[in-house]
């Protein structure tokens, strides 16, 4: 594992894209930034179809450059601890998801499963694409893959 650069705490650019600091855990850092993620959610949930997915196209745009210059200023390309990828994917994943604490666990896990998992595209993408967009890209799959089984879910269970 990486350690957490002290550039986080002092330049605005790492300190985003090690979401909010949440990257810095020493343990688990992805995890640690995606519950970081779910404050924002609580916000974000509010906005409407239309605002929320102009908010996913700002912060995966936003994300690309944050990823891509943080990576090429630590000299590690996707370093552990830039979580600004897993802060979107895991927005990806609740959007138009129900109401409700339940819902928010279950997008919780399938998102870290298909990070952590990686399955085809998210592996190839990972492995062939990057610079920055290569680092939000694989999360972004994730996030999708996390978004349709929850979709599913939400259809299948009375929760």
């Amino acid at each position: 594992m990486n350690k957490a650069p002290a550039s986080i705490w002092r330049n605005p650019v790492h300190f985003l894209a090690f979401g909010l600091g949440s990257g810095a855990s020493p343990w688990a850092p992805g995890t640690m930034g995606t519950l970081a993620a779910i404050i924002p959610y609580f916000w974000f949930a509010q906005l409407n179809l239309p605002l929320y997915l102009l908010m996913l196209l700002i912060t995966s745009l936003v994300g690309i450059w944050l990823c891509d210059r943080t990576s090429k200023d630590l000299g590690v390309h996707d370093h552990g601890g830039i979580v600004w990828d897993e802060f979107v994917g895991f927005w990806i994943t609740m959007l138009a998801a129900p109401a409700g604490l339940i819902w928010i666990v279950i997008g919780f896990v399938l998102f870290r499963l298909f990070d952590i998992l990686k399955p085809w595209p998210i592996s190839w993408v990972d492995k062939h694409v990057h610079g920055g967009f290569g680092i939000m890209l694989d999360d972004i799959l994730a996030g999708v893959l996390a978004f349709i089984c929850l979709q599913l879910l939400a259809l299948w269970l009375p929760l």
